[in-house]
Formats: C-alpha cells, structure tokens, sequence
C-alpha cells in the first residue's frame, strides 16, 4: 500500500560510458545516473529528463525506481546541475531499506518572516543554515522542515534549540551552536562631508590669480601713489 504512495520512475540500464556517450544520451533527452547500496554493485542508468523532473519535484523523499520489471525503493544522493539552465545533468541515487532508518540532509524553510517585529522595525533577517543533518525511517524524511520566525525581535538570534522537528525526525546538528537566522539593524551609510571652497579667481591667461599676490600689488599700487603725492608736495614747499 505504501509503496503505491510514492512516485515511481522507470529506468533502463546502461553500458555507454565516458564523456562523449553522456553527451549523446543528453542531446537524446536523457540524463545519466547511477543507483548505489544494495548488494551488488553500482548500477548505471539512463532516464527521460522530463520524467525526472516530475519525479524530483512531487515531494517525495523516496522514490521507486522500476528497472527490469522490478521496485527499488532510493533517495537522491546527490545531482550536479547545469550552472545556467538549472537542468539535472547527473544524479546520483541510494538504495534503501524502508525499515531502517538512514541519516540525511533536509532543508531549511522560513516563514512568517513579515510579521517579524524585529523586520517591520527596519531589521535584515539573515538565514544562517539552510540544511539540517536528520536521521529517520526513508519513509519519515520530510522534503523540508518550515521554522517560525515570526515572534524574532530585532537582535534576536534563533538557534536549533528553538525549532521543533517531526517526531519521527532526530536532529544530528549541535542544538546550541546552530543557528538558524538573525535579526540585525540596518547597516547605516555615513555620506562625506561637503567642505565649500572659495572660488578661485582667473585671470585674462587663464590662470589662478592668488588672494595674497593680489593685495601685496595692491598695496605696493598705492604705495607708489602716496610716494609721488609726497614728491610734489616737496618740489612745492621748496
């Protein structure tokens, strides 16, 4: 019954090998991948991209993946990603026993975070983790476990110790020295200081004229005034 639950994915085994084969199966709309755990070795497989896509993105964390008529229950592992388009270029699969619990990574979601008083004070909410190391049954892993910021205060630090997992979930992260997001005040930018200048003046060659220069030949005009006054004040009385 469980098993009808949980999104299935038909696969064909592979034997092309090397970067030029992967390439060909990618232009055919096929992406490459392999299935470790179980007792045999790894198997190689190819698979529709389109069929993939609707798999990973159903919101189950096991999969059955059908192969030569047969179910095999596996979680991602792990997939590389075209660095633009987003498109899964490989991915690697786990074979599972449902009756044994396995640890693995889960991701963080925030919410609430408008409602923050910390944020409607003008606060930045930083996420600091954004994925929690988790054991439990293949079955019990949720696609991501949703924290609660909205009660932070502006300077509040949440750690692990304040987020409540799934029963069914046991957190493997230290809960103290965790911590999942901050409410910092906003980063204030100082503007530089205007200083005005006095503005220069130019003369007829276009250069600076200096306020000093121009009050000594200034003073030394009238200085040459008063010494011819002076002159012919003596030629007179004399």
């Amino acid at each position: 019954m469980a098993t009808s639950t949980r999104p299935k994915l038909t696969v064909d085994e592979r034997s092309e090998r090397g970067s030029r084969a992967t390439r060909r199966l990618r232009r055919d709309g096929l992406v490459p991948g392999i299935i470790y755990g179980g007792e045999g070795d790894p198997m190689a497989f190819k698979v529709n991209n389109r069929e993939l896509y609707k798999v990973l993105h159903g919101g189950s964390a096991v999969l059955d993946i059908t192969v030569d008529g047969k179910d095999i229950p596996v979680i991602v592992k792990d997939r590389q990603l075209h660095p633009v388009r987003g498109e899964v270029m490989h991915i690697d699969l786990l074979q599972v026993n449902l009756l044994e619990k396995i640890q693995s990574t889960v991701a963080i979601e925030l919410e609430g975070a408008d409602n923050a008083p910390g944020v409607k004070e003008g606060g930045v909410l930083e996420q600091i983790t954004r994925e929690l190391n988790i054991e439990a049954l293949p079955t019990d892993i949720p696609e991501s476990i949703v924290v609660d910021v909205s009660e932070m205060e502006m300077l509040a630090t949440m750690t692990l110790s304040e987020v409540t997992a799934p029963s069914t979930v046991t957190l493997l992260d230290d809960l103290e020295e965790t911590v999942i997001a901050t409410i910092t005040p906003p980063s204030k930018v100082e503007e530089p200081e205007t200083v005005e200048e006095d503005p220069e003046l130019i003369g007829e060659d276009g250069e600076p004229i200096e306020g000093d220069a121009g009050d000594a030949d200034g003073d030394s005009g009238d200085g040459d005034s008063g010494d011819g006054d002076g002159g012919g004040d003596s030629a007179e009385e004399s």
